[in-house]
């Protein structure tokens, strides 16, 4: 990186998530067919020196230059991507349970408390109102509704089913509240900025993250339940197929790995149905689900490693002058965008 670019944005915990999500399907995977166990260990080890860099960057950037991350605590649509950091955090937790459980534990501790503390904090905010219609997008899902259902999911690993239930609903219920909210945002409002749309795939997470989480937390032959949430999550993604040439007129930026949680999730769920028992057409869609997964997510590593090799990974550098930006010079700062102006909140 050269000079003109400024530091690690919050929203680069997506790229954690994303590489933990595929690690946990791989792991899911070599319990069902006949796969090398090294490329889950290997995908699992990989992921979690992601997410520490990713934590440390962060954590760097808190230390070097607090008012940049101040700002995107203050900004409508980064703050909401703030909790992609417990989220990434307890999906490392449950990728160390087969290494260390202590360290499991303490890691899980800490990050199933920010995430409490942030989501509540960040749903406060939303509730307060005032947050222009062209800044809600997928993105306010994840302080509620993915950090719920991976604390539940996270819960049910180290055995505290209860507690998974608790978080379950949380996720569930927030879901199905925010999800009319960015529909109508959608509908009767001015297109998304294209900074902005990569975002979108988010929309996909909810059904099928929360369907790992309901699996972990129920026994037997997947429900009628199950089946419901895996069939919405397999009409978002097709949904999606058909918006993607609209997403793609942003070029690509790290912005595209709000795709990943849910492209890893939707074979993990279908996996885990066939683990535990289910037949029928989810058996051959599973494998087909998971190769697909896994080309979509090492499309975006190329590519993000293009953007890396080229000096283009992180976003321009904000001046020093401390303008302030306007609603679309913001949105665009999501995308790793060449906007000028430091992002304030709305």
């Amino acid at each position: 990186m050269n000079a003109t670019r400024g530091s690690v944005p919050v929203s680069f915990f997506g790229i954690a998530v994303g590489a933990l999500a595929l690690a946990n399907a791989w792991r899911v995977a070599v319990r069902i067919w006949p796969l090398p166990h090294g490329i889950a260990q290997l995908l699992t080890v990989s992921a979690l020196a992601v997410w520490l860099i990713v934590v440390l960057a962060y954590g760097r950037k808190w230390l070097l230059h607090p008012d940049e991350a101040r700002a995107e605590m203050s900004h409508p649509v980064q703050s909401s991507l703030a909790a992609l950091g417990p989220v990434s955090s307890l999906l490392a937790a449950i990728a160390l349970l087969d290494y260390s459980r202590p360290v499991a534990v303490v890691l899980f501790s800490v990050a199933v408390t920010t995430q409490l503390a942030l989501g509540i904090f960040l749903q406060g905010r939303l509730w307060q109102g005032g947050r222009k219609p062209e800044l809600v997008t997928p993105a306010i899902y994840v302080p509620a509704v993915a950090s719920s259902f991976v604390a539940g999911t996270a819960s049910a690993a180290f055995g505290w089913a209860q507690v998974g239930f608790w978080f379950f609903g949380a996720g569930l219920l927030s879901w199905l509240a925010i999800e009319s909210l960015v529909l109508h945002r959608s509908a009767v409002h001015e297109p998304l900025p294209e900074a902005l749309r990569p975002t979108l795939g988010i929309q996909l997470a909810p059904p099928v993250v929360g369907g790992v989480t309901y699996l972990s937390i129920s026994h037997g032959v997947p429900d009628l339940f199950a089946q419901i949430l895996l069939g919405y999550g397999l009409y978002q993604a097709i949904l999606l197929l058909r918006l993607l040439p609209w997403i793609r007129k942003q070029p690509f930026a790290p912005s595209y790995w709000a795709f990943s949680f849910g492209v890893a999730a939707l074979p993990t769920m279908a996996m885990r149905m066939v683990e535990r028992g289910a037949s029928g057409p989810v058996e051959w869609l599973a494998p087909i689900l998971f190769v697909f997964a896994n080309v979509a997510i090492g499309v975006l590593v190329v590519k993000t490693l293009g953007l890396m090799l080229r000096g283009e990974l992180l976003p321009a550098a904000a001046p020093q002058d401390g303008a302030r930006g306007s609603a679309l010079d913001n949105a665009r700062s999501v995308s790793r965008s060449t906007v000028q102006n430091p992002a304030t909140g709305g």
